[in-house]
């Protein structure tokens, strides 16, 4: 492993910045004690740092697996009242880590892509309206004990009753968005939701005590967390299908950030080694007394921006937290409204109306998965994990009744082949079949890939590829691939 730098320790504090206050908003999510968001975002990043492929992938606290942490507890009936709630939440993290250590050890890495691009695309809007609905009451200042229970039911409840608003709360969530947002303009590296904390406890300690803090419900403890594996065993057998669940679902994201990072810079990325880090790192943060973890877009692309080198750059922002432990206290006085504020900044950019209605133009049927996908995931919240099992369920079924299929025309001189149909996991060893035979059929032309359909590429069709193209080099001729802003070096072919 190539030495740490000036650069990587440089990378890893401002990532700390930013995961800090942003844990103790994702613990809350998963309805958390704040502290155990710490706990997950100091030793398991060291030993994910250790282990990993990525040099730039962060793993910690992320909003959809806090979520999706939530769905599997409540799920499988426990509440956040329960006395072993929080050692609940380090044996699902066990659960979650184990899994995937054993499929990176087996190489299952493959497993992640079952998910369809347009089921993760509309579970992950899904999702995001729902997190941002559970932040809302927090960011409004409303009560959190509402006539309706259901997330989706306080949101509503919330924004109907601007009555219950209260003044400094709605203050303190638009000083922090407009912190968050508009520091990114000021330079990519403000660290905005640093400086939005620092304001919300100058606000609760120096200006204003009407708005609820950190301290008030939930204060957070100092020191180190105690490890331990002392947690209740006898509940494991309700976790498992949870756990698995997570495994593979918040996998999906960190492997497309770690892949486009690696189209990008032209270099290996493995998803075993990988998916095995993130199963030691989940371990660790069960061993810590905390809850499931996962990579991060935000923080992983601060981490690249802020100059990282190596992944001793997220060594760096684990031993910061940890450092930070002893003096956690100091975030009591931090408003609950602008934690709330936080996770809607955070997640806010993962909303895309747009790109759900734009999948109409290109497929019908891929839209028509998105979109069911969208609905059952706001209808089933919180447990949304069964809203990625049916859209990878009907992805099977929309795979039987319509076939992917290879649309190929001669223009000029080159060979042009479109997919029509979904191209996933499950199709695409009848990609290269098809895409092999019109090769054959038409020997002296150049050829075109055209993947604008299918713009998130599995390693599998960059190897398919790479390996089709090492065969036509020997004949003189070329392939492209067209439809796609980025395509990794290891596959061999130009990008059009």
């Amino acid at each position: 492993m190539t030495r740490p730098s000036i650069a990587d320790a440089v990378a890893g504090v401002s990532v700390a910045l930013l995961l800090i206050p942003q844990s103790m908003a994702y613990a809350q999510i998963a309805e958390m004690p704040v502290v155990t968001g710490l706990f997950a975002s100091a030793l398991p990043l060291i030993v994910f740092s250790l282990f990993a492929s990525s040099p730039y992938l962060q793993t910690g606290p992320v909003a959809l697996t806090s979520l999706l942490t939530l769905a599997a507890l409540q799920g499988a009936g426990f509440r956040s009242d329960d006395p072993d709630y929080v050692k609940l939440g380090a044996l699902l993290a066990l659960v979650v880590g184990v899994s995937r250590l054993l499929l990176g050890l087996l190489r299952l890495g493959w497993l992640a892509f079952l998910i369809s691009e347009p089921v993760r695309m509309g579970f992950t809007s899904g999702a995001a309206i729902i997190i941002i609905g559970s932040q809302l009451p927090k960011a409004l200042g409303t009560s959190l004990d509402t006539p309706d229970t259901s997330i989706i039911g306080q949101a509503a409840w919330s924004i109907v009753h601007p009555a219950a608003w209260a003044g400094g709360a709605l203050v303190l969530s638009a000083v922090t968005l407009a912190i968050m947002l508009g520091g990114r303009r000021f330079h990519r590296l403000f660290p905005g939701v640093a400086v939005a904390g620092l304001v919300g406890i100058g606000y609760s300690r120096f200006l204003s005590d009407d708005v609820l803090t950190v301290g008030d419900t939930n204060p957070i403890p100092e020191g180190l967390p105690t490890l331990s594996l002392d947690l209740p065993w006898a509940d494991l057998g309700t976790l498992v299908v949870g756990g698995l669940i997570i495994a593979l679902i918040g996998f999906a994201e960190p492997a497309s950030i770690a892949r486009l990072f690696a189209r990008e810079d032209k270099s290996h990325w493995d998803a075993n080694r990988e998916l095995a880090s993130s199963g030691l790192a989940n371990i660790t943060s069960a061993i810590s007394g905390a809850f499931p973890v996962g990579g991060s877009f935000s923080r992983s692309s601060v981490n690249r921006m802020a100059g990282a080198r190596t992944r001793w750059s997220g060594g760096v922002t684990g031993l910061t937290v940890l450092a930070f432990l002893s003096f956690a206290s100091v975030l009591d006085g931090l408003p609950q409204a602008v934690l709330g504020a936080i996770v809607v900044g955070a997640v806010l950019g993962l909303v895309k109306p747009l790109a759900l209605l734009g999948l109409w133009r290109q497929s019908r049927v891929e839209a028509l998965l998105a979109w069911i996908t969208f609905a059952a995931t706001l209808a089933l919240a919180p447990a949304v994990q069964w809203a990625v099992l049916a859209g990878v369920g009907l992805t099977a079924v929309v795979h039987v009744v319509r076939p992917l299929r290879l649309i190929a025309a001669v223009r000029a001189d080159r060979l042009e082949l479109k997919p029509d149909g979904l191209l996933w996991l499950g199709t695409y060893g009848s990609f290269e079949r098809q895409v092999r035979a019109a090769i054959d059929d038409h020997p002296r032309l150049d050829v075109v890939v055209d993947l604008g359909p299918s713009p998130d590429l599995d390693p599998s069709v960059e190897r398919t590829i790479g390996s089709i193209c090492d065969g036509l080099a020997g004949s003189g001729r070329t392939l492209s691939v067209a439809g796609v802003d980025r395509f990794s070096a290891a596959a061999g072919g130009r990008t059009e």
